[in-house]
């Protein structure tokens, strides 16, 4: 109604191309203008200036032949100094755009493994936007932004990829298992080793507080005693070693039963293999 009476009102944020007589005559910006019908002018189609979205969801093949869906966001909008090349040179700005980023995703995401590509998005956003800005700006628009907000491998894929980390996951756990058994096991061994030292240490204590007595018993029972010699005493320390002993294994609940020569006479005999032992491992010794 407004053009049949001559005046054309465009919105904000719009403009309209005029033509006459079929020919492109210039750009109405936002408001009322006056458009003469009967001097052949008219408007031919109004452009958005507002910012547009174009989500682009490409499949391809990394360069270990994994395959994925790459979904990237393009965000574009007409130049405000270049209406008449937005309008006219293109017929559909979404369908070029996105042969533009299939060209540029399948190019690129092939040169790379899986595990890179997820590394490297903003880079592939990048040459995804340094091609269209490019080719787009002959065509009158502006590319503000490119991102790529998802990489989607196939469920085969993805499927693999839970595997492979799952058995990185169990072997880590088994090492530090392992890790953790072996500080345990050296631990207990030096525990051990200690203990056994201490034992030792204790039995030569033991064993030099017994030489000790044995000497100040020879010698006191030597002067209580007339006539006796060092030989008895040895003897009968001997033969109380001997009862204490069988003793021992008596009194013992974990002690196996030890089937040994007893007797009166075989007292003697202990004490005479006692004593010829000794002089044996003296002598093996030097």
């Amino acid at each position: 109604m407004g053009q049949a009476l001559g005046c054309v009102q465009v919105k904000q944020s719009k403009v309209a191309v005029r033509e006459q007589f079929g020919k492109f005559d210039g750009v109405l910006e936002p408001g009322c203008h006056c458009m003469p019908w009967c001097f052949g002018y008219k408007v031919a189609g109004v452009l958005s200036l507002r910012m547009r979205q174009l989500k682009v969801q490409c499949e391809t093949k990394t360069k270990d032949n994994m395959f994925l869906n790459v979904v990237a966001s393009i965000h574009y909008r007409p130049l405000p100094d270049k209406i008449p090349d937005a309008f006219y040179k293109l017929l559909n700005a979404d369908s070029q755009i996105l042969a533009y980023v299939f060209d540029v995703i399948r190019e690129t995401v092939p040169k790379l493994e899986l595990d890179t590509v997820f590394e490297q998005k903003s880079d592939i956003a990048k040459a995804v936007q340094k091609e269209l800005a490019k080719v787009m700006y002959e065509y009158g628009f502006e590319i503000v932004e490119t991102l790529i907000v998802d990489i989607v491998p196939h469920v085969v894929v993805i499927k693999a990829m839970n595997e492979i980390s799952a058995a990185k996951r169990k072997r880590l756990v088994a090492k530090e298992k392992a890790e953790e058994e072996k500080m345990l096991k050296i631990k207990q061994a030096e525990g051990e080793a200690e203990s056994k030292y201490f034992v030792g240490l204790g039995i030569a204590r033991q064993g030099q507080a017994i030489s000790i007595l044995v000497r100040d018993s020879v010698l006191v029972f030597s002067e209580s005693v007339p006539g006796s010699t060092a030989k008895d005493v040895m003897d009968m320390v001997l033969v109380t070693q001997y009862f204490d002993t069988m003793k021992e294994i008596g009194a013992s609940s974990k002690s196996a039963s030890v089937f040994i020569l007893h007797g009166p006479g075989a007292i003697k005999d202990v004490a005479s293999q006692i004593r010829e032992g000794l002089p044996q491992a003296d002598y093996a010794k030097a």
